[in-house]
């Protein structure tokens, strides 16, 4: 049972990566991104694919991490160029995408499980087992990204990206180009979501075309749940709620499984989670005015 917990909180933490990309550009930058769906196998096709090939797994990482960047820019340029809507510029974006990685790792999957990835390197450094390292890599990379994200959004150009997202009109009048800082959310989003799949892919042992289906609701479903917990009073707090969110979304589907549930069930559960959490304030709302009356 303990080893079990570990491994939720570790999974947790490793998609709360993906988490934070989705809740750049969902919440920060207001624009309804589904490049998710695309840049997260993207991400994973290009890290595999370096890795069979014999290129050191961190190495798959950070490339993994420009092709989200690089995908990210086409749904941006997509969006704010050519006067696209944000939804289907992202659906055009992630249904190229589905070719492309086709070519990437030309055919439809790469194993990885007799391949060095950071996991099996991380536990050769450190002498530690498979499974710690794979809760010691996605606790160390997520407390650098969470730091990085932070300090980057307290700069000036960082702040003039969640002004964009907030208010563009007023962006604008002083003078600051709104296209370029949606275009700039958009590929650090994707930047870590492509991150997240090479990291998904190499804990997993394998990338596969069809891996990113359903991410999007993955990555809203952490950021609600963790916005109805622990609220976004200020930006480290939702920073905060992502990751707990994600980690709580785990341990819910942990505990689904562990009770019984059906895997082929287990989007239908999250479309469910994310419903309920949707409509939790209206619900507590309601309660609220019953109570009162």
């Amino acid at each position: 049972m303990v080893d079990l917990a570990i491994s939720t909180v570790a999974q947790g933490l490793m998609w709360s990566i993906l988490a934070i990309g989705v809740f750049l550009s969902f919440r920060v930058l207001d624009v309804p991104d589904m490049t998710c769906e695309g840049s997260f196998p993207l991400g994973g096709a290009i890290a595999a694919s370096m890795i069979a090939a014999g290129v050191s797994p961190w190495a798959g990482l950070a490339a993994g991490a420009l092709g989200g960047l690089i995908a990210g820019v086409v749904t941006g340029v997509l969006y704010t160029k050519l006067k696209i809507p944000a939804i289907l510029a992202g659906i055009l974006t992630m249904i190229a995408l589905y070719s492309i990685n086709l070519h990437v790792m030309g055919k439809a999957n790469i194993s990885l499980l007799r391949a060095d990835t950071v996991f099996s390197t991380t536990s050769e450094m450190l002498h530690i087992s498979m499974s710690a390292a794979g809760f010691v890599v996605p606790l160390i990379m997520m407390a650098v990204i969470i730091g990085f994200i932070y300090w980057f959004f307290g700069t000036e150009l960082g702040m003039c990206i969640r002004a964009t997202g907030f208010n563009p009109q007023m962006v604008r009048a002083q003078g600051v180009n709104t296209d370029t800082m949606t275009i700039i959310g958009l590929f650090i989003s994707n930047a870590l979501i492509g991150l997240c799949g090479a990291v998904v892919a190499q804990n997993n042992g394998f990338a596969d075309v069809g891996m990113g289906i359903g991410t999007i609701v993955i990555g809203l479903a952490s950021v609600i749940i963790g916005e109805v917990i622990l609220g976004a009073d200020s930006f480290s707090a939702s920073l905060a709620a992502v990751v707990l969110g994600s980690i709580l979304y785990r341990v819910v589907i942990a505990g689904v499984l562990y009770l019984g549930m059906p895997p082929n069930d287990l989007k239908l559960f999250t479309a469910i989670i994310v419903m309920l959490a949707l409509a939790a304030p209206m619900i507590k709302d309601k309660v609220n005015m019953g109570k009162a009356g």
